[in-house]
């Protein structure tokens, strides 16, 4: 199974799904769509509407929009 993070530094949302990733023993790759422009674009073409975060993607397909209900709205960098 290959996870992927895509978040922004200023999002607290983000920072409390990486924690409990963490806390789970998931190994995870990170990107951080506020300075990485290639990784906003990966992130438009996998979420409708206004990109938000954090979203977590399971073996290349969307698992998780927000966390808990809650997250942050992007623009591109």
């Amino acid at each position: 199974m290959v996870l992927e993070l895509y978040g922004g530094r200023s999002c607290q949302y983000t920072a409390e799904l990486r924690e409990q990733l963490e806390w789970d023993g998931k190994t995870f790759a990170e990107y951080d769509v506020e300075s990485d422009a290639q990784a906003f674009e990966r992130l438009e073409r996998m979420v409708d509407g206004r990109p938000m975060v954090p979203v977590l993607v399971e073996d290349g397909r969307v698992a998780a929009i927000g966390w808990h209900g809650r997250g942050c709205y992007v623009s591109k960098p």
